[in-house]
């Protein structure tokens, strides 16, 4: 056991505007998911443009919100999906993981949307969750589903530059945020229903790509978001803990950072003009908080 890490401050950047927070009857997705409750919203996949403007979905509305460098808010897109997952392409678009559709491509000049990979071989997927992009164009994404320890049958595939869907990993108890590390030889995955992170090999063959546990956690839903610093460092969004920890590249904690607001920490950007502040969204309160970090993010290939 490592002892108690330093712990980072948050502050609160900006909240989803009353105008844009649904009242009413709940919709499917609620009822499934908050069975006999209301939500208003359900923030996740921030991810930044190259203008410093903030996206983020709303998964039961279907929606992508941008938010400014000010903290202004504006509906991007607005389609009917459940958009899960978001990051940006080098060529400006928006690529969503979407719970309903699959992989989903959003133009956010006019908030267009089409599907890109819903039906691998004519099956659907299970419901996808979060997606990172290589530097050769390749896309990684989780697909989880209602996946759970009873029930581990959740995937993570690859989605080659030139269009090759890849089954990287299955029998997963809910595989949700994923990041490359720095050379790219290394897949993690939050495992959240197992409250780990896992470490899959991406340099081996097929038949050896043995998947291993890096980090077990304790407490709180289990690990949601994840991101990576200059350094090499693991941030990863602690859900229902109200937390992102700050794992170093050998997985010993190095900063625990702690919400100002609710505990419902779902995802996590790098962002700022020295890229140290750590961005979060708070999903319980419709809340984006941010911390000031010790190393900036590491580039993400899909801005440049």
């Amino acid at each position: 056991m490592y002892p108690a890490p330093p712990e980072i401050e948050t502050r609160l950047f900006t909240r989803l505007p009353d105008e844009y927070r649904v009242t009413g009857e709940p919709n499917f997705w609620v009822t499934v998911n908050k069975p006999g409750g209301m939500m208003d919203s359900f923030l996740e996949g921030p991810a930044f443009d190259r203008d410093g403007n903030l996206y983020c979905v709303d998964i039961p509305y279907g929606r992508v919100f941008r938010v400014s460098p000010g903290g202004e808010w504006t509906v991007a897109v607005d389609y009917d999906g459940e958009p899960n997952g978001l990051k940006i392409h080098r060529d400006g678009r928006l690529f969503i993981a979407d719970q309903a559709h699959g992989i989903v491509v959003a133009d956010p000049a006019t908030g267009q949307t089409e599907q890109l990979i819903t039906r691998p071989n004519l099956e659907r997927f299970l419901g996808s969750n979060d997606l990172v992009f290589a530097s050769n164009g390749d896309l990684y994404f989780t697909d989880p589903g209602r996946s759970s320890l009873n029930h581990p049958t959740g995937r993570v595939f690859r989605l080659s530059a030139g269009g090759e869907l890849e089954l990287l990993l299955d029998g997963a108890a809910y595989p949700n945020g994923l990041v490359l590390n720095a050379d790219e030889s290394v897949l993690y995955v939050a495992i959240t229903s197992s409250n780990a992170i896992w470490r899959l090999p991406l340099n081996a063959g097929p038949m050896d790509r043995r998947a291993g546990l890096f980090i077990q956690m304790s407490g709180g839903l289990g690990p949601d978001g994840l991101a990576l610093d200059a350094e090499g460092n693991l941030a990863v969004a602690h859900t229902r803990a109200g937390t992102v920890w700050l794992f170093g590249p050998s997985g010993e904690p190095v900063a625990r950072v702690r919400s100002c607001a609710g505990p419902a920490t779902t995802n996590i950007a790098y962002g700022g003009g020295d890229g140290k502040t750590l961005y979060i969204t708070e999903s319980e309160t419709a809340s984006i908080l941010t911390a000031e970090m010790p190393t900036p993010g590491r580039p993400m290939y899909s801005h440049m």
